[in-house]
């Protein structure tokens, strides 16, 4: 188990936690969680006003952080009892979308029933997290963030984030395991990364072309065609491309994360 991982854990995580924040469109940096609603206090270490309204944000240390990362976000997730890996994959989810979200997703992932809670039942399923369970984990974190009005705004960050913490969670996993040649499992998660990127910049670009009027592709329009399901089916591939270019982006990040981290081995 992986009862020394809190300080790497959160090295890893403050790394990707700034200094004072104080973005007017952030609803995190609000006292009452919305945008314009409270006082605007902002976000420090990743300590945001709407989580800690009482707090003097501003003014926080290093010294004042830690002890509120393990009781809210380490404890409450149960980390001194997960796995090496997907302890910190849980942990950063909990730091970014609070422990209860994190904890739900990580029970769906492992399967046992998602309410939020750390019991003695997500603790035994919890105990064999893997590699497979950190990637998917990840993958649900993001969708998650997907689904945020803000996404538009920071999402690209948030996805580089979300890669990076994968890697470093899955190469804490493959540590774990005696005899592993971590650097060069962790290239070859990056290759795989790769070869997805590539095959998904190829069909978006080829479902562009095609909805934008289908040069190049051969196909062939009824001489009088509907102009209403045409005009709808060329959003329709429109909007199929920009998904796939989106995946591509995020296969890409995942990519060039794996990449850093192999080699830092």
């Amino acid at each position: 188990m992986s009862s020394a991982n809190f300080p790497e854990c959160l090295a890893i995580t403050l790394a990707s936690e700034g200094g004072l924040s104080l973005e007017r469109t952030d609803p995190g940096n609000w006292t009452g969680g919305k945008v314009g609603k409270g006082t605007l206090k902002g976000t420090k270490y990743g300590i945001s006003a709407a989580a800690f309204p009482a707090l003097d944000i501003a003014n926080l240390t290093l010294d004042d952080v830690r002890p509120i990362y393990k009781a809210r976000y380490w404890d409450e997730t149960g980390g001194d009892t997960l796995p090496s890996g997907f302890d910190l994959a849980v942990f950063d989810y909990a730091v970014n979308s609070g422990p209860v979200r994190a904890l739900r997703d990580a029970q769906t992932v492992i399967g046992t029933p998602a309410d939020g809670k750390f019991g003695p039942a997500t603790r035994a399923k919890a105990a064999t997290a893997g590699v497979r369970e950190i990637k998917a984990l990840c993958a649900k974190r993001l969708s998650f963030m997907r689904s945020l009005a803000i996404w538009k705004t920071y999402g690209k960050g948030w996805s580089a984030r979300v890669a990076k913490i994968e890697a470093k969670a899955v190469a804490m996993a493959l540590r774990a395991r005696p005899g592993t040649d971590v650097k060069a499992a962790l290239a070859d998660e990056a290759g795989k990364a790769e070869k997805t990127a590539g095959t998904l910049r190829k069909a978006g670009a080829a479902i562009a072309v095609s909805a934008s009027g289908g040069a190049g592709t051969g196909a062939v329009l009824p001489a009088q065609p509907n102009l209403a399901v045409l005009g709808g089916l060329m959003l329709a591939g429109l909007a199929l491309a920009v998904i796939l270019a989106v995946k591509a982006l995020r296969a890409k990040q995942r990519a060039e994360a794996y990449r850093i981290v192999s080699a830092q081995q």
